[in-house]
């Protein structure tokens, strides 16, 4: 794996890792308060398969530049456009998880002619308009503050939370936080940051961008068998997203949200076989 950074408008770069390859590209984009590093152990097996993979630090998050502005879907899809022109890359998956999908999708559904096809991982169909008033959103949605808990302490929850997860997606996890000399995190994704990119989220209509995405469109949903009314919403949400789609293809995990993270391997397999069998043109 080789780091380096795209400057993909003035003055804002992007920290991105990148696994070389004579396949299709791949590129993957992570979700909300997120970073790169989760998608290691997937980008890690395309890699094997001989993919070109790119996995990319968001503005806002990881190592990336931090602007105050620009958490909309028309710049971090342009955000998107400039890397894949930049590293010169033809027509790749591009994959994404959570708030990742929703960016995907936006991005299939203004630029279609840059991608051969897109995946959404747990994400691509949240509609969080289903809230009367962003200020409902926010109360339900906004994140724990956790600057200034100990790394130790972060470390052993990620442990606790998730004994069945590889090294790679913990150490993945982990470094959505900035580690301080004093042995305490932040998260490399500010609140107002975080907040700027709900409302965005909250203002699409998800279900009219998932109608004007004409690539074939990979759904991975996750049901974490907990029978909640929330993964019955998902199931609903899904369903909606199939019909809206013009081509598409649902792939269930019995798996936790960060699923790319839990198991990397099977994600990196449903990719794969998807250009395999000719779902992405190759």
């Amino acid at each position: 794996m080789d780091a380096s950074r795209v400057e993909v408008t003035d003055g804002v770069s992007l920290n991105v890792h990148s696994w070389d390859g004579d396949g299709v590209p791949f590129v993957l984009v992570h979700g909300l308060a997120s970073n790169a590093r989760l998608w290691d152990g997937v980008a890690e097996e395309l890699a094997a398969r001989g993919h070109r993979v790119i996995a990319v630090d968001q503005r806002g998050h990881g190592r990336s530049d931090k602007p105050d502005d620009g958490y909309d879907f028309e710049t971090v899809c342009a955000d998107l456009v400039a890397l894949i022109g930049s590293m010169g890359l033809d027509r790749p998956v591009v994959a994404g998880q959570s708030w990742g999908g929703q960016v995907v999708v936006e991005l299939a559904a203004r630029r279609p002619e840059l991608v051969r096809g897109i995946a959404c991982v747990d994400g691509g169909w949240i509609d969080l308009s289903r809230f009367a008033t962003f200020e409902d959103c926010a109360a339900v949605m906004s994140p724990r503050r956790t600057t200034g808990l100990a790394f130790a302490e972060i470390d052993a929850m990620m442990r606790r939370r998730h004994p069945d997860w590889p090294e790679s997606g913990l150490a993945g996890a982990l470094a959505c936080f900035e580690v301080r000399d004093d042995g305490t995190v932040a998260p490399w994704l500010s609140f107002d940051r975080h907040l700027a990119i709900l409302r965005a989220m909250w203002e699409q209509r998800i279900p009219e961008v998932l109608a004007q995405v004409q690539v074939p469109t990979l759904l991975l949903p996750c049901d974490d068998g907990s029978g909640s009314d929330h993964i019955a919403g998902k199931r609903r949400a899904v369903d909606v997203a199939e019909a809206k789609l013009a081509v598409s293809r649902t792939h269930w995990f019995q798996a936790e949200h960060d699923v790319h993270a839990q198991y990397p391997d099977q994600v990196a397999s449903v990719l794969a076989g998807a250009l395999d069998d000719g779902f992405f043109p190759a």
